[in-house]
Parts: structure tokens; C-alpha cells; sequence
């Protein structure tokens, strides 16, 4: 989102799923408690892997939600992503025959970072045990990171703009950004968001090459960033989906805004560099602001990538203190992730909704099972902080060096 905007975005609709929860409520509720469903890795042919621990989607039946026509096509991810957009139209208001006339009016953005592992693994094998007339012809476009975009939009009838951003984890704010130029060009609604599904047996396999993976196998120690007992991250499943439109419009049919997207900026810095994380999030965060028209001092909560790892927290609290000056090392800090893993593109979209969330009923959640910072941050842990919150910081960084900053602003109807 770069240069002035005639039309401001608006955040209409929200959809989880999630390993705390397969509904936004649910979700909110487990975050604001600060529990922690971190658990051992269950699923079948990862049992001889190193990867121990993750955060696992649980109780999510598919089937009882989504087309039997789009399953057999789609991967897990997409599984994920129908069934949020779903829970993100139905929150927003925007009934199945709303875009019946006019289907160029709505896009759809999302973010991913690897793609349908689960189901590729699965047509792979049948090649080389089976051979090719055993691959089913959708194994083409299942495992594809473009198909829940493009799923979503042939579901529902969407026919304007559509995307796919794959621009490491940050691309989940990446993609909100995206959509709000999309709305800027003049489209009223865009479906934007991501989910993942990182724990097959492949993927596992892939995301060993990560040396900041967290190896560890005590849930309650495996994921514990700004502590000196720091050790990686957990993966985990799951993302959000969210609808944003057009301000004005969002008010002409009279639906409840739940926040304003006020800035956004991004930066490349290299894959595990994180000295150099430091200076290239320092830079995302001021264009955030910049672009927001937003003085440090009113960032009212920082939702942070808090990767795990020593010196990726370090190079996070630092360029807080850069971007933001004395109110970096005052400013409430908090990380919901680490009760729940990095669903990859979709830990960001998780933070959003918790931001959104957060400035809605004015609590601070907390940051499960952290309590011996060992870093100059604010950080919030134990239980929830009761806080007057009208501008949140939505900070994501990639393992392949990607940085992004976001800010959000509360919905204009809490200020009236």
C-alpha cells in the first residue's frame, strides 16, 4: 500500500480456524486466557521425525462444511481457507446472493508458503508405488499455492481480481496490503487471508532444513520466544480468512466495522539473517507508520513475530527500539503464537484477528508459557492487561527473509 487512498479499508468479517479454536469467538476466548494447546505431533508417518511438538487443527470435519466436488479436489490448506472464508462472509453480512449481479465486485487474495503438501505426498506415492494411472488428475492444481485463491473465488462466483502472495510468512500481511489496493482501485470487497497445513509427513521433512525449528520435545518448552530458554519455533496448521471492503461502503449497508488497515511497509533482508532483521523491520515499521500518518507513541499494542530463536528476539526488540524510539521498550508487547505454533502465511492473519480482537474488548492477551523475558520489551504474559486500544503493530517476518509491518486502527463505531 504505498501513496494516499481515497477509500480506506475496512475490516467487515473474520474467519478462524485455528489450533485453539475453529471459530473466531473460540479463538479469541482461548487467546485472552492465554492457553496453550501445544501438544506432541500425532499424525501418521511423523512419528520417526525429529519435529515433536506442533500446533494441530483438531475437530475440523470437512465434510460437514465443504462440497464433496471441491474436497476431492483440494488440499488440506484449502480445506482450511474455504471454511474460513465461509465463517468471514457469513460475519460480514454478505449473503450468498449479495454479489449475484455484480460477481466482478469481489476479489480474492491469500497467502501461502508451501502449498498442499498432504495431498501431493499422497498422489507422489501412488506414482511410484502404483504408477502414473493411479495419479488423480487434480493432483495438477491440489498441492498448487495459488488453489485456495482459486478455489474460493470458483466456490462462491467471485470474478474480480484475484491473487496469491508468496512472500515467506510476512506474506500474510503482504496479502492485506495487496487487498487494500485492490479496494483502492475501486473493487468493493476483497476475500483475503491465508491457512496452512504443514504437518504431513513431506512437509515435516522439508521444514527440518529450518535450523530455527524447534526440536524440543516438552510442549510446555518447546516455543518460547524473548526468554533465555529460547529454542525455535513450533509449526502449526490453520489461518484466517477476512473480508474487507470499502469503508464508506461498509457504512452505506450499515455493517459493523471491526477495524480500519492503516498502513503497511515491507522489507527483504535474506534468509536467516537476523542481524540484518533488525535494520530491515525498523524499516517496515516506519513505513507502516508513515503510511498510516501514525506517531510511535499511538501504537497502543505490538502483536510480534517473536520467532524463538535468541537472536531473531533480539533483532525484534531492538527494532522496536529503533522504529519507535523511547516508547519502543514501554509499548505493551504480546505473542499469542507461542500457545498455539506458526502456521506459517497464516500466523500472521492470526495475529491480525487477535489485534482486531484485542481493540474491540480492550485486552491485552497474554504470551502463553513465557514468563523470564530476557529482553528490554513490555512484554505481556500470565493473564490478559485491560488496555484502551485504538492503533495495534502487526509485525511478521520469514524464515527466507522477508519483514512486513502492519497497522490497524479501531473500528470507527467504538469511537462514536
Amino acid at each position: 500500500m504505498s501513496g494516499p487512498r481515497a477509500r480506506r479499508t475496512a475490516v467487515t468479517g473474520i474467519g478462524v480456524v485455528a489450533p485453539n479454536g475453529l471459530h473466531a469467538d473460540t479463538y479469541w476466548k482461548n487467546v485472552k486466557e492465554g492457553a496453550s494447546v501445544l501438544d506432541r505431533v500425532t499424525r501418521e508417518g511423523c512419528e520417526h521425525l525429529p519435529l515433536r511438538v506442533a500446533g494441530e487443527v483438531r475437530g475440523f470435519d470437512p465434510t460437514a462444511l465443504i462440497e464433496e466436488t471441491f474436497l476431492v479436489q483440494t488440499d488440506k490448506f484449502t480445506h482450511f481457507a474455504l471454511a474460513a472464508a465461509d465463517a468471514a462472509l457469513k460475519d460480514a453480512g454478505l449473503a450468498q446472493d449479495a454479489w449475484a449481479d455484480a460477481p466482478y465486485s469481489v476479489g480474492v487474495v491469500t497467502a501461502a508458503g508451501s502449498g498442499g503438501g498432504e495431498f501431493g505426498q499422497r498422489e507422489l506415492q501412488k506414482l511410484w508405488g502404483q504408477g502414473s494411472r493411479f495419479v488423480g488428475p487434480y493432483q495438477s492444481i491440489a498441492w498448487f499455492y495459488a488453489a485456495s485463491t482459486g478455489q474460493i473465488s470458483i466456490r462462491k462466483g467471485f470474478k474480480g481480481p484475484c491473487g496469491v502472495v508468496a512472500s515467506d510468512e510476512a506474506g500474510g500481511l503482504d496479502a492485506v496490503a495487496h487487498a487494500a489496493r485492490i479496494l483502492a482501485r475501486g473493487t468493493d470487497v476483497v476475500v483475503v487471508g491465508a491457512a496452512e497445513a504443514p504437518l504431513a509427513p513431506y512437509s515435516g521433512v522439508c521444514q527440518l532444513g529450518y535450523r530455527e525449528l524447534s526440536t524440543v520435545e516438552d510442549p510446555a518448552r518447546a516455543y518460547r520466544p524473548f526468554t533465555s530458554a529460547a529454542c525455535g519455533f513450533v509449526p502449526a496448521e490453520g489461518g484466517a480468512v477476512l473480508v474487507v471492503e470499502d469503508l464508506e461502503r461498509a457504512r452505506r449497508r450499515d455493517t459493523a466495522v471491526r477495524a480500519t488497515v492503516a498502513g503497511h511497509a515491507a522489507t527483504f533482508t535474506g534468509a536467516s539473517r537476523w542481524d540484518r532483521s533488525r535494520e530491515g523491520l525498523a524499516h517496515a515499521i516506519r513505513g507502516a507508520l508513515d503510511e498510516a500518518g501514525c506517531a510511535p507513541e499511538e501504537i497502543d499494542v505490538v502483536f510480534a513475530d517473536a520467532l524463538g530463536v535468541p537472536e531473531a528476539d533480539r533483532a525484534e526488540a531492538l527494532a522496536l527500539a529503533d522504529a519507535l524510539g523511547p516508547h519502543g521498550t514501554r509499548v505493551p508487547v504480546t505473542a499469542p503464537k507461542a500457545g498455539i505454533g506458526r502456521s506459517y502465511c497464516g500466523a500472521p492473519l492470526l495475529d491480525i484477528v487477535a489485534a482486531v480482537q484485542a481493540m474491540e474488548h480492550g485486552q491485552i492477551p497474554p504470551t502463553p508459557g513465557v514468563f523470564d523475558i530476557c529482553h528490554d520489551i513490555d512484554l505481556v504474559t500470565a493473564t490478559a492487561r485491560p488496555a484502551e486500544l485504538r492503533t495495534a503493530l502487526v509485525l511478521s517476518r520469514g524464515l527466507m527473509g522477508s519483514n512486513a509491518a502492519l497497522v490497524l486502527r479501531r473500528g470507527p463505531a467504538q469511537d462514536a
